[in-house]
């Protein structure tokens, strides 16, 4: 049998932190909304080469939204 998923595994804080953030947002799970999010980062090309360098302001922004999520 082929499976047609994986685990991911991410550190317990920001699993917490996004079970808050999606607590009435209309996704059922967790699972759901980081699908969602990886989805619409590689619709944008995030990855690729057709990606735009990021502004030094885009790239701060980036980091906060991190540090918020408990990366740093």
């Amino acid at each position: 049998m082929i499976k047609d998923k994986v685990t991911i595994k991410i550190p317990r804080p920001l699993y917490d932190r996004l079970k808050t953030i999606i607590g009435e947002s209309g996704f059922s799970s967790v699972n759901e909304f980081v699908v969602y999010v990886l989805r619409d980062l590689v619709s944008l090309g995030f990855g690729t080469d057709e990606t735009k360098e990021l502004t030094k302001e885009e790239t701060e922004a980036i980091k906060q939204r991190l540090k918020n999520l408990g990366y740093f």
